[in-house]
């Protein structure tokens, strides 16, 4: 069965033993698979194992481990993560044969998670197996009003009281980011001390706090200050912040002025660009200037390698340092003396 994580509340009484998470969305794919795990225990399960399918991966363990009881629990959750939903022959031939087994089990619950899965996957005959048997969520990123309705229900969780035009604006901030759009909430409701919150307000909090030097770095990539922006990202290293983030506001800036780029060439004027795209007549001279730095084969380029950087830390193959050097990098390229890694 496929749903919604709207609709996974009314799932979770009693479920089945196998059950897939898959999405672009890491906030909501996570929180799916806890909520799921959470009920597994509910329902009886004592012991969890946790496998990723790295190569080489050997799927007679997997076969063995749902086939033998633990030995310290009658019941358990065990949960593979599929990074490239590529299973391989074998692999595919071990998950069909699993999704006929597993159905006829009551002490064990098989907790597949990855990336979204598009067609070549859900067309599978393996995959199509493991749906016809099990549960599987879809942890995509809402959007248009199904985002709007998620900014609003989120703040409510958090406590942060907002006038409407805050929330629309909040949520302009962070759309297609939920992570993001979490942690700021959850850092404005400590700040907000349940007090309601204009736009202006809320404008303010994020210019001021210190916490929000993600913004403070687009600035100074976006003003060519390549010094202050890369000690600003050392900051956000050293506080902890997650490198999706980073990466999210740096990819953003450059697919708006990518986009500011596609107008131009169609013979439109950059101001008028700039204002269909609600830029704040503040920081429009900030584009103003990067856009006539770096020019439209440079913002091209920096997006493509945006993009690459954003699937790698979303896919996690990299060590923290390497990550951190990719973002740099990323940092880098709002230089018009950009030269690669060794410019850094």
């Amino acid at each position: 069965m496929r749903i919604f994580p709207s609709q996974l509340n009314q799932h979770l009484g009693k479920l089945p033993q196998i059950l897939m998470v898959f999405g672009d969305d890491v906030l909501i794919r996570e929180e799916c698979r806890d909520a799921l795990r959470q009920a597994c225990f509910a329902q009886g399960a004592q012991e969890r194992l946790s496998l990723v399918q790295e190569s080489p991966f050997k799927w007679d363990e997997l076969r063995q481990e749902c086939q033998a009881l633990s030995l310290f629990a009658s019941v358990r959750v065990i949960e593979l993560e599929l990074p490239s939903l590529k299973p391989g022959t074998e692999g595919a031939a071990t998950l069909t044969e699993l999704a006929a087994e597993l159905s006829q089990q009551r002490d064990l619950w098989l907790l597949l998670h990855g990336p979204k899965a598009g067609r070549e996957q859900t067309n599978t005959k393996w995959f199509k197996s493991l749906e016809k048997q099990g549960l599987y969520v879809q942890a995509l990123t809402p959007e248009g009003p199904h985002y709007q309705r998620w900014v609003a229900e989120r703040a409510r969780r958090h406590q942060l009281a907002l006038a409407p035009d805050a929330q629309h604006y909040l949520a302009s901030l962070f759309e297609g980011n939920l992570l993001a759009a979490d942690q700021a909430m959850a850092q404005l409701a400590l700040i907000a001390d349940g007090q309601r919150l204009s736009q202006e307000a809320l404008e303010r909090l994020l210019e001021d706090q210190s916490r929000y030097s993600v913004f403070q770095l687009s600035d100074e990539l976006l003003a060519g200050r390549l010094d202050p922006a890369l000690k600003i990202l050392a900051q956000l290293r050293q506080e902890g912040t997650a490198p999706t983030l980073v990466a999210w506001a740096i990819n953003r800036e450059l697919a708006l002025l990518a986009q500011l780029a596609f107008g131009v060439n169609r013979g439109e004027a950059l101001p008028a660009l700039m204002k269909q795209a609600k830029i704040w007549e503040k920081r429009q001279r900030f584009y103003q200037g990067c856009f006539n730095r770096m020019g439209p084969v440079r913002i091209a380029t920096a997006l493509a390698a945006a993009g690459q950087v954003e699937a790698q830390l979303k896919g996690e193959a990299q060590d923290e340092a390497s990550q951190w050097l990719a973002l740099a990098d990323l940092c880098a390229r709002f230089d018009p003396a950009y030269q690669g890694l060794e410019a850094l």
